[in-house]
């Protein structure tokens, strides 16, 4: 007779989620037990890390990856990248291990005394279902689940007894959809406000990304002759950042941010919310006499938008209905950014020039990922992504994500057949949160380069303290870090980088190797301004 577990794991086929992220517990061995031949388990040293590579399995993969806890405290442990997975909108099923049934009275050691909440609120759904024979239909409800937008991470707990139970019938494989259209009525509004703009501005979010709309949110900008930011502090790139009509990334303070838009009668946002902000610098939410549209899957962020008129769609879908509809304008097109001069080459380097020298040997079809607070004006500056799904980073601010997002990127490249080169931007303050990805990286010979800006500080919580006027804080300086020493421990190539010609010649050879690359770079230790 077939078990619970000989079930589940057909579900899993089923759904294609052949890949298990996880830091093996004991909770959690029934489960894993005479592991199946045609699944591969990617194992990580802790659990953050592989909660973050499993992010960025699904956002490369673009559907669900299945990230595996251990009970509570393996569920703490990962909490601060399932943060980031929420706010990221990616679709994750995360599973936890259980105490036995019979002994969850007596709330034995290692038992999770209220295991659907402990994840609460950054979740979709949380779980444990009330029969073990249920485990199997839970799977398919949390894949619905996590994929419907706004996609998300969802919770299972688990009791490792279940997965001896005799299963139940298999339940039905479905379906369901994941993008839906605008209402047509709602879009015709927008269509005549846009048709009757003087002068329109777009600001795209990541959702443009995630539903694959580049091509149609450079055709809705063209056929408006309209000027296009980035919204701030978005996860994603959103546009070709060549194109004549982008003008960068908006600040995400209110006051600058408004300033920013200044002489503009429409604000059109898609697949972002109205706005990410942080550091709290007051002012208007948009110039006088602006109206804000905004299109976005996320009735959440329709709510609690501070202005404007918010209409629910795929970003994708909306845009292609617009461009259909909208008129095209003449106006005169936007003209190029005038090209930023070169950056002054000294020792040791500036963010700047280093990341103009990244740039210069920037791989064809490459895919950045960054956790450089510190310098993250710069990287934007001087790279300047022009393919899509080629930027990714973390949406919540908080650090520990973006080493081992690489990594779960990089092995999606690998198993997709996509082979797209993956380079790393991690500050040296980021990069010792999830460190031990390293050793997942070296054991899976994948060839990350992971480039390490070194000025050893904290230098964004600097830049905060000059901004709040917070004098003497403590903590703020990294002494004492070798991060060559660390990175080859945990067997990686290693080399530091102090000139621009070296960054090139060890990325080339980086992106060749058979292991992953972490190549330190010293640099100024200036404190860039938060704004």
């Amino acid at each position: 007779m077939a078990t619970v577990r000989d079930a589940t794991y057909d579900v899993l086929r089923t759904l294609g989620m052949t890949t298990v992220f996880g830091n093996p517990g004991s909770t959690e061995e029934p489960f894993l037990q005479n592991f199946p031949a045609d699944f591969h388990y990617v194992h990580a040293l802790h659990e953050a890390t592989a909660v973050a590579m499993a992010d960025g399995y699904a956002q490369a993969n673009g559907v669900p990856a299945h990230v595996n806890l251990h009970t509570a405290p393996g569920t703490g442990n990962g909490m601060g990248n399932l943060v980031t997975a929420w706010h990221n909108k990616t679709p994750l099923i995360v599973t936890a291990g259980q105490q036995t049934r019979e002994m969850l009275l007596l709330e034995p050691r290692l038992a999770s005394r209220r295991p659907t909440e402990l994840p609460q609120p950054y979740v979709k759904w949380a779980y444990e279902p009330a029969r073990a024979q249920d485990i199997p239909a839970a799977m398919l409800r949390a894949y619905a689940t996590a994929v419907q937008p706004p996609a998300g991470p969802v919770f299972l707990s688990l009791p490792m007894d279940d997965w001896a139970q005799p299963a139940d019938p298999p339940p039905a494989p479905r379906t369901v959809a994941t993008r839906f259209a605008p209402d047509p009525q709602r879009l015709e509004e927008f269509v005549r406000v846009l048709a009757g703009s003087r002068n329109p501005v777009l600001v795209y979010g990541p959702g443009v990304d995630r539903s694959a709309s580049w091509a149609t949110a450079v055709a809705l900008a063209e056929r408006l002759a309209a000027p296009v930011w980035s919204a701030p502090a978005t996860e994603r790139a959103v546009f070709p950042e060549d194109h004549p009509h982008f003008r960068g990334v908006l600040p995400y303070a209110i006051g600058p941010l408004a300033e920013a838009l200044s002489g503009h009668d429409t604000v059109l946002v898609v697949g972002a919310p109205v706005f990410r902000y942080y550091p709290y610098v007051p002012g208007g939410h948009l110039p006088d006499g602006a109206r804000l549209l905004h299109i976005t899957d996320d009735p959440d962020e329709a709510a609690r938008a501070p202005v404007g008129d918010s209409l629910l769609s795929d970003p994708g879908l909306a845009l292609a209905a617009l461009v259909e509809r909208v008129p095209p304008s003449d106006r005169p097109a936007p003209t190029r950014r005038d090209a930023l001069p070169p950056p002054e080459v000294g020792t040791p380097l500036s963010a700047d020039a280093m990341f103009a020298a990244l740039a210069a040997h920037w791989p064809t079809d490459g895919v950045l990922v960054q956790e450089s607070p510190s310098n993250l004006s710069a990287l934007r500056r001087q790279l300047r992504i022009t393919r899509p799904a080629s930027y990714f980073t973390m949406a919540s601010g908080g650090l520990g994500y973006g080493l081992p997002a690489a990594i779960g990127i990089a092995l999606a490249e690998r198993d997709t057949g996509r082979g797209r080169p993956v380079v790393a931007v991690i500050g040296d303050g980021s990069f010792h949160y999830s460190v031990q990805a390293l050793w997942t990286a070296a054991r899976l010979a994948l060839p990350v380069v992971v480039v390490v800006p070194v000025n050893q500080q904290y230098a964004i919580l600097k830049a905060f303290a000059e901004l709040k006027h917070t004098p003497g804080v403590p903590g703020l300086d990294l002494p004492g870090l070798d991060v060559v020493a660390i990175a080859a421990g945990y067997g990686c190539a290693t080399q530091v980088v102090e000139t621009p010609d070296q960054l090139g010649a060890a990325l080339a050879t980086g992106l060749r190797a058979d292991r992953p690359t972490v190549l330190p770079v010293p640099i100024s230790t200036d404190v860039p301004s938060i704004l």
